[in-house]
């Protein structure tokens, strides 16, 4: 019924939305003498705010055509390079024939994106830094309303055989970086193949705000998961996928329960952000509202998630803390970190990040017993908040440059 009346909500919202827009349009419109006026901008700028309020984001462009190596501007080709039914392998394939030196030897870098309910072009800054010295691949996971129900079920055991196959497809010399919440999944990954001592093991592994212990500086997000059993999850927040979407009786965590979720954790901030939009607009600071724009146009897109994977994920990793208390299994194999010999790790985290608390995710190091000191890096960033890590000035000049040295010294 949550679906369904998420649904119902927008059809009902759609001829005011229209009339809206129309309005936004008269009012801004250049031929419009009232548009020059206070009230003609005030209009427009209402209008704005409502339509962006309300209407529905689709998946983001990449946006990402070229990089810049050895201060030469560089053709960037997004191929993809496997494919499954959850999500697909994608690969910024780098044009260096126009270059005097060659960059063949540039480390291979899987970024694993967050499965979480933004698409993964939520990391389009983080593949944007590494791109000018990292051939880089990411995960660009399926909106679980558009997979077909007869597809068949997609948990977190799925989800570590994914990472397996796309590190073999990868091969041993690459390093894997994974955000925020398959830093669990790709430690398991890697700690079944060392386990099995698989010769393509990466290189290295970096985990970015990751809740591989949840019980450590807990968060508003691990205390809500916690705090309710798993059937009020089950009861509350899945739903089926309405007709006539392609996934349509599929159980899913709707991708707009989880963004609720994240926005009223700072509802303030949010409220304030759309009036600061509307005061931009009316004073005419177009930059201002070009940046609030691109940033809720990325955050406000959101995908649904596969029913089990959600619960699987919450019993695991926020209730039962399976990987930190050494009790995780994965198809009735132990997944033991400290069988981890080869690959090097590092954990990143934000000194103010309020949806992975501090030391959650450096507590893979620990767990990683196996590991000689040289082959493991804490780095905190002392001034970020969550999505700082990855993104954005400090991510650029003082995060990336560390993992970048951390891969080649290893």
């Amino acid at each position: 019924m949550l679906y369904h009346a998420y649904e119902l909500t927008h059809a009902t919202l759609a001829p005011f939305k229209a009339i809206s827009e129309i309005t936004q349009q008269i009012s801004s419109s250049p031929l419009n003498p009232l548009s020059y006026t206070p009230m003609g901008r005030s209009v427009a700028a209402s209008c704005e705010v409502l339509s962006r309020m309300t209407r529905r984001y689709g998946k983001p462009q990449w946006g990402i055509d070229d990089t810049t190596i050895d201060d030469k501007a560089v053709p960037v080709s997004i191929d993809t390079v496997m494919s499954t039914d959850f999500c697909n392998l994608i690969h910024f394939n780098r044009d260096l024939s126009g270059l005097k030196k060659t960059r063949k030897s540039d480390p291979k870098m899987l970024v694993v994106a967050p499965l979480s309910g933004h698409y993964a072009t939520l990391v389009r800054g983080t593949v944007q830094a590494l791109l000018p010295d990292h051939d880089v691949y990411v995960t660009d996971w399926c909106d679980a309303r558009n997979i077909p129900a007869a597809v068949g079920s997609f948990d977190l055991d799925d989800n570590i055989d994914l990472m397996i196959d796309f590190m073999h497809f990868m091969g041993p010399d690459a390093s894997v970086l994974a955000v925020c919440q398959p830093v669990v999944a790709v430690l398991a990954a890697v700690s079944l193949m060392a386990a099995d001592d698989d010769p393509i093991q990466p290189h290295a592994i970096i985990l970015m705000g990751g809740p591989v212990d949840a019980r450590i500086n807990p968060t508003k997000v691990n205390e809500h998961a916690e705090s309710k059993g798993l059937s009020w999850f089950e009861n509350n927040v899945i739903s089926r996928v309405p007709f006539p979407m392609p996934g349509v009786m599929r159980k899913v965590y709707p991708g707009f329960a989880q963004l609720s979720g994240f926005m009223a954790m700072n509802i303030d901030r949010h409220m304030e952000a759309y009036m600061d939009l509307y005061n931009h607009l009316v004073e005419g600071d177009g930059d201002s509202a070009d940046q609030h724009r691109e940033f809720y146009d990325e955050y406000l897109s959101v995908m649904d998630l596969p029913a089990e994977f959600l619960l699987q994920t919450i019993e695991t990793v926020f209730k039962e803390h399976k990987l930190a208390r050494g009790i995780m299994t994965h198809r009735g194999t132990p997944v033991d970190p400290s069988k981890i010999k080869k690959t090097a790790l590092m954990t990143i985290e934000g000194g103010k990040d309020d949806i992975c608390g501090l030391g959650q995710t450096a507590a893979a190091l620990d767990l990683c017993s196996g590991l000689s000191a040289k082959k493991k890096l804490e780095h905190v960033q002392q001034d970020v908040g969550h999505y700082g890590i990855f993104n954005g000035r400090r991510w650029r000049t003082e995060i990336k440059p560390r993992i970048a040295e951390f891969i080649r010294s290893v």
